[in-house]
């Protein structure tokens, strides 16, 4: 008998008919000889509807309250999913993030998952019983209640499933699996069969919601084998595991756009030591993370600009620090641009195939899409462009690369 971990997102218990739709799937694969346990998340958008409710209250809301107030959602979800296994002859049991042994660090609305504590879960499963999880939220060890932030319900799941050394968690949400892009963008986009935790951390990261990447980041260092599902549907899905244990067939497999962003320049930056590094120290110490940087070098070798982007809603607190900075070395000016977007292709098998990026560069080029910037890594080539153009260079590009068809297999040396 295997150990199975379904996790449902909020679309999948939205309402009353799709939690029974829930309860109905979990009853099938209990039938079908499986252990499983139940994740869920709040229903619909019962967490923005209890963040609008705080924020008509006050604007400050220190973080225990925060969190005291978001885990409720996840309450009432595991609640009528047990109710509703119940009705189906199914013997089931609701359990907030601490009843199911979750303990995490200290830190109230983005808390980290420390340890999980299985006997109990262990032991309802001995009994037959199913164990119907609240995603999203466990307790420190003093006692406080905590939320893992946005996404936070796929961190529960994958570490449940790795606590239990479960043999899958299933990631139900309300698309058949990771396609290739947004299917909405793309008609043609093709849905993949199976992906790496690079190439789905990668796509995560830039932008694509199927999965949350610190997610992935778990399943990865656990070797945990995900599948993302659809809750209407018994399509198989896409798997997600290690890129040794793949069959590479495109040198790119993902084309994806973040259209939160913004760029900014310091210009006329004095060619000295030391002079980036006070930059971005300054802007880590607000949190504001880097993306894309680039520099570039004018008047022999005199002088620098420094650019880089962030996510949107960091652009006004990173060009306070980036004038303050540039009064204080003498630098030329500022210039902050919140109108552009990162367009990424993303593939373990581009690594064996010289010239990715120029085909990529020519797709943009030959639909007049200028690139602003440029960033890439192993498995990922990044461009900054004109946000306006964006969902038509995701096409473009799509379709450079025929990502509507699978291609042969490539074979992969490091």
């Amino acid at each position: 008998m295997s150990l199975i971990v379904q996790k449902f997102g909020g679309t999948s218990v939205g309402t009353v008919d799709r939690l029974k739709r829930v309860a109905q799937r979990v009853a099938r694969t209990r039938s079908e000889g499986h252990d499983v346990v139940v994740v869920v998340s709040a229903m619909g958008h019962a967490t923005d509807q209890l963040v609008e409710l705080m924020g008509q209250i006050t604007l400050k809301a220190p973080g225990r309250e925060v969190d005291m107030l978001l885990s409720t959602g996840e309450q009432v979800s595991i609640a009528l999913v047990a109710a509703a296994l119940g009705e189906l002859g199914v013997s089931a049991r609701s359990m907030l993030g601490f009843q199911a042994g979750i303990e995490t660090e200290k830190a109230h609305t983005r808390a980290a998952i420390r340890t999980i504590e299985t006997a109990r879960l262990r032991g309802l499963l001995a009994e037959g019983v199913i164990p119907v999880v609240a995603g999203f939220q466990g307790i420190t060890a003093d006692g406080e209640v905590t939320t893992l932030g946005r996404g936070g319900s796929d961190t529960t799941a994958v570490a449940l499933a790795a606590a239990l050394s479960a043999d899958i968690c299933d990631i139900y949400t309300d698309v058949e699996g990771v396609y290739t892009t947004d299917p909405r963008i793309v008609p043609e986009a093709r849905l993949l069969r199976e992906i790496s935790y690079e190439e789905m951390l990668e796509l995560a990261s830039l932008g694509a919601k199927v999965l949350h990447p610190r997610s992935v980041e778990y399943a990865r260092w656990k070797n945990l084998v995900l599948r993302v599902r659809s809750s209407f549907s018994d399509h198989p899905g896409t798997v997600v595991k290690g890129v040794d244990q793949l069959e590479i067939l495109n040198p790119v497999n993902g084309v994806t756009a973040d259209l939160n962003q913004a760029k900014l320049a310091v210009l006329g930056v004095p060619d000295q030591p030391g002079v980036a590094a006070r930059l971005f120290a300054n802007l880590a110490e607000r949190g504001i993370n880097v993306d894309v940087i680039s520099q570039s070098v004018h008047g022999g070798h005199l002088t620098n600009d420094v650019a880089f982007t962030v996510a949107f809603d960091d652009m006004g607190p990173a060009r306070e620090i980036c004038e303050a900075l540039a009064a204080e070395i003498g630098a030329m000016g500022v210039v902050a641009d919140g109108t552009v977007a990162k367009v990424s292709i993303v593939g373990a098998g581009m690594i064996n195939h010289p010239g990715t990026a120029a085909q990529m560069f020519e797709a943009l080029g030959g639909a007049g899409i200028n690139i602003q910037m440029i960033s890439t890594s192993e498995i990922k080539v990044s461009c900054v462009i004109d946000r306006a153009r964006a969902l038509e260079a995701i096409a473009v590009v799509h379709r450079r690369f025929a990502l509507d068809k699978e291609q042969q297999p490539v074979v992969l040396s490091r």
